[in-house]
């Protein structure tokens, strides 16, 4: 039999450890419950977007050889910025698909127009801005800069971005996401990043977790009156 002191000890280590990370516990199971019952295309915003989006159709482009003979060329894709053509060549450069000219960024404007082809028309742009750079916290910390936030008039504080320099429509952030960003950085228990799964943070807290649960099994089994009366038997 373990010894009564041995068998405080044992419980009062289970006790502080349970609230040093019960708090930690609560989080972990609030998030999965929110994650669980939850749409994940609603946290994506899929229900204030076209699907799918406006396209147009073009005649008459240009070969991008002709366009820019000078340059050797590793990736190119078709964009439309304010209906019209653009090849984004090396993910780089802006090229005109007609006439050649290159844009190094679009305008406001230009960013305005790309967002109205994939957000509904039931949403109405209050303001226009233009970032290039936002911290690790940021709802656009893994995009690419700079680029343009279109804010709407809408009750869940509806924003999209725009890449500036690929004129491409990056993604669309409102409240719901913000509270599931919330609650997956608790989840994961990334303070820094949010998005690593693999932090030093977690890893010890998951560790913890499964000392916790050890003890408490181990305080039953050392003050189980059945247990008590099995190890008599063999005595």
């Amino acid at each position: 039999m373990v010894k009564r002191k041995t068998a405080m000890k044992i419980r009062k280590a289970h006790r502080y450890l349970g609230i040093f990370i019960g708090i930690q516990f609560l989080m972990w199971t609030i998030s999965g419950m929110y994650f669980s019952w939850t749409d994940i295309d609603e946290i994506h915003g899929d229900h204030f977007k076209k699907l799918p989006p406006e396209t147009s159709n073009f005649e008459n482009l240009a070969g991008i050889s002709t366009l820019i003979s000078e340059m050797k060329i590793h990736s190119i894709s078709l964009k439309e910025v304010s209906g019209m053509p653009y090849y984004f060549v090396n993910n780089e450069k802006l090229v005109h698909a007609q006439d050649g000219k290159v844009i190094d960024e679009i305008s406001e404007e230009d960013a305005k127009n790309i967002a109205q082809r994939y957000v509904k028309d039931d949403f109405k742009i209050i303001s226009v801005e233009k970032i290039n750079k936002v911290g690790d916290h940021h709802e656009y910390r893994s995009g690419s800069f700079p680029a343009y936030v279109i804010n709407y008039a809408q009750p869940k504080n509806l924003k999209a971005y725009v890449g500036a320099t690929d004129a491409s429509f990056k993604t669309v952030r409102y409240r719901d996401w913000r509270w599931f960003d919330f609650l997956w950085m608790t989840h994961t228990m990334d303070y820094e990043g949010r998005d690593d799964f693999n932090n030093l943070v977690l890893r010890i807290f998951s560790l913890m977790g499964l000392i916790t649960v050890l003890s408490g099994f181990l305080l039953w089994y050392i003050s189980s009156p059945s247990i008590r009366k099995f190890q008599k038997k063999f005595k």
